[in-house]
């Protein structure tokens, strides 16, 4: 499995601008079709998986076959609705399952 980069998936609007930057762009708003996208993309030897927000949310069950794996790292990102918040929560909880505590937040 040859390293293909770095993906996102979303809304056209939310990543267009993503391929400016030479990364490879899924505009995908079905979570269906999303799910077989992440499924298409780590078989195909993505190393990180960018995905809006609100689209994570609609197919979290898929993200989170891979959340223990080494790759694909699946991050979300905000989209052009606005940030979730949930990006820095699944950045959070990886954070804290890798060191054992919560060494960004300090709670």
């Amino acid at each position: 499995m040859d390293d293909k980069g770095i993906a996102v998936i979303g809304d056209y609007d939310s990543i267009y601008g993503f391929s400016a930057l030479g990364l490879s762009t899924f505009p995908v708003t079905d979570p269906t079709e999303a799910g077989k996208m992440i499924r298409n993309l780590v078989g195909s030897g993505y190393g990180i998986i960018y995905i809006t927000e609100e689209l994570a949310a609609k197919i979290r069950n898929v993200i989170d076959k891979y959340a223990t794996d080494m790759t694909p790292a699946i991050i979300q990102i905000p989209g052009v609705k606005g940030n979730t918040g949930d990006g820095v929560m699944a950045v959070r909880r990886s954070v804290e399952q890798a060191v054992g505590s919560d060494i960004l937040f300090g709670d």
